[in-house]
């Protein structure tokens, strides 16, 4: 009789749901089923008519990404960092966002970073089994402090690397965001704000690199971007913050300047000579017909915003 209660125990085990199997990110997309007889214009037209699909739920989650993006400001006001951790290609986003930030908004390197479970050589190189490492994750977000940021980014939500971070910068009282593609019960419980994309199930089953990992950079896209909005880091439309690392870039600033001030380009070069090379000074002088030096004490006094810098 033992031995038949044991067999039954085992069955039982082996029959259980996995922690997976319940997740839309998981499932089959009915869309897809013929996949492999599809025609390769077919196909493509699936994979972005998808695409389409999952930004629509992203939009969906604006309030969520809303508060995030409000998070993310106070953080980096406060002369706090934000960190995007994750694992896979939810960590490759987050190494994106935080490449990417800097040179576009002015920050310093440390200001942003990025955590990829399994270190830098994950980002290149898939490292089996280091999402599974909770420990790790804790390890990775033990250091953080208020008024730090921790946006842990999981497609699946129950990655344990991201867990494991976002337990530990929680228990330092850390302002932590959870962006996910895998909406569900309890997931308010991971972080203080939780971005919940309900994506759907991947053409290609399970393969979050998709849509998943579409909507995801989308929103990161939009908690950043609506932060340094907030942080005076835009000029209308136009990005006064960027550091002129490049031709490309030397010429973007030029025509900023331009743009702003009401110059021709030849003034704007002008201007930013004597501004240093600062877009937002170089602004100033050209609307206010002041002095660098009167320039940067309006930005100062305006905590570098360009418009109050213009009325003050």
């Amino acid at each position: 009789m033992k031995r038949t209660q044991k067999r039954s125990a085992i069955s039982n085990q082996q029959s259980a749901p996995s922690r997976w199997s319940s997740l839309l990110t998981e499932s089959r997309n009915p869309r897809s089923r013929g996949l492999d007889t599809m025609s390769t214009p077919r196909v493509v037209s699936l994979l972005l008519a998808e695409d389409r699909r999952a930004i629509g739920a992203a939009v969906r989650q604006s309030r969520a990404i809303s508060r995030a993006a409000e998070r993310a400001a106070r953080a980096l006001e406060a002369g706090g960092s934000i960190v995007f951790l994750g694992a896979g290609t939810s960590g490759r986003m987050g190494v994106l966002e935080a490449a990417e930030c800097p040179p576009t908004f002015g920050l310093d390197g440390g200001q942003i970073r990025a955590v990829m479970a399994g270190g830098e050589e994950a980002v290149f190189r898939a490292a089996e089994g280091a999402e599974d490492r909770e420990d790790d994750g804790r390890r990775e977000a033990a250091s953080l402090r208020p008024p730090d940021l921790l946006i842990g980014i999981s497609a699946s939500s129950v990655t344990p690397f991201v867990r494991g971070a976002l337990a530990a910068a929680r228990e330092n009282h850390v302002d932590t965001v959870l962006v996910t593609c895998a909406p569900g019960r309890g997931r308010g419980r991971l972080a203080d704000t939780v971005v919940a994309i309900a994506t759907g199930p991947e053409v290609l089953t399970g393969s979050t690199r998709l849509k998943a990992g579409s909507a995801t950079k989308a929103a990161l896209n939009a908690i950043t971007t609506a932060a340094m909005v907030r942080l005076g880091k835009a000029y209308e439309n136009l990005m006064v913050d960027l550091r002129q690392s490049n031709a490309k870039l030397q010429d973007r600033g030029r025509r900023i300047v331009a743009a702003a001030a009401g110059v021709d380009r030849d003034e704007a070069e002008r201007l930013l000579s004597r501004a240093g090379g600062d877009v937002k000074t170089a602004i100033v002088m050209g609307r206010r017909r002041v002095s660098a030096e009167e320039a940067r004490a309006r930005l100062a006094a305006a905590k570098g915003h360009v418009r109050r810098a213009l009325r003050g």
